[in-house]
């Protein structure tokens, strides 16, 4: 047979069939273009400010850290929780940290705001840090169950002293964190240990690993307060088993526990 018989009994060969063929391909081209643009969607600002909102939600352990090097960073349990939403959209998060084994015991409670930075500014979101007025009532916050802990009208009436606010970027493709940033140059007042500022760094890193770096300085610009090693890293909680509870990483010598805390951290005023 020649080709024009058998394009003839062929209802999709020949120039029908060609044309089929290019409108599938172009269908499916066409098709995968729109989808490759809903998923490449530029984020709006209110999506980076959940993204980080969510990045410092959960209970985080310093464990790793402590175990390398446990004469500059203690094994510190990190828990935070959504605690209200501003009118504004802001979300507000609760924050406690306390020694592994005695989370009960929070040494520093705060409320973060998450929100995206002011349009005037270059960055993406801003993170601020404010004190508790009735801290007492908010010890172990996120482990109650939600009808045991204040209303979220309740909370927004606890809002206290403004203490920081640290602008965050985007990170760079290459670089292992999402979100980075600090407090402005000059940093915040802080009075605490003979400290006349303080400045905070924070970084968001993939799988809601948490860098901060918290330090206080004279007027001289030295150093009062804080970890002069690095940032605490903060990592999402293992499965931890009971043996855990009685690592040596938990239990320093009461002595050096004390003059380390003091060199620390800010403790609760």
């Amino acid at each position: 047979m020649g080709p024009d018989s058998d394009s003839a009994s062929n209802p999709n060969g020949g120039w029908g069939g060609r044309a089929q063929g290019l409108f599938v391909k172009a269908a499916v081209l066409i098709g995968g273009a729109v989808l490759l643009k809903r998923l490449t969607k530029s984020k709006t600002r209110w999506d980076h400010a959940r993204i980080v909102a969510d990045s410092l939600s959960g209970e985080k352990f310093s464990k790793e850290q402590a175990s390398r090097d446990p004469d500059n960073f203690f094994n510190i349990r990190l828990l935070t929780c959504p605690a209200a939403e501003m009118v504004d959209g802001s979300k507000l998060l609760y924050l406690e940290q306390a020694f592994w084994r005695t989370p009960q015991k929070p040494f520093r409670q705060r409320f973060y705001m998450v929100k995206p930075c002011p349009k005037e500014l270059k960055c993406d979101v801003e993170v601020s840090s404010y004190a508790i007025r009735e801290v007492e009532e908010y010890k172990n916050f996120c482990d109650r169950p939600r009808d045991q802990r204040p209303l979220p009208e309740e909370v927004i009436g606890d809002i206290g002293e403004h203490l920081t606010t640290i602008h965050l970027r985007r990170c760079d493709r290459g670089k292992r964190c999402l979100y980075e940033g600090s407090t402005p140059p000059g940093g915040f007042p802080n009075s605490w240990n003979g400290a006349t500022y303080s400045t905070s760094e924070l970084a968001v890193l993939k799988n809601n690993e948490i860098h901060t770096w918290d330090r206080g300085f004279d007027d001289d610009g030295n150093q009062v307060w804080g970890v002069k090693a690095g940032p605490y890293e903060f990592k999402p909680a293992p499965s931890s088993s009971y043996s855990d509870m009685f690592s040596p990483l938990n239990f320093p010598p009461q002595q050096l526990l004390e003059k380390r805390i003091e060199g620390s951290f800010v403790l609760q005023e």
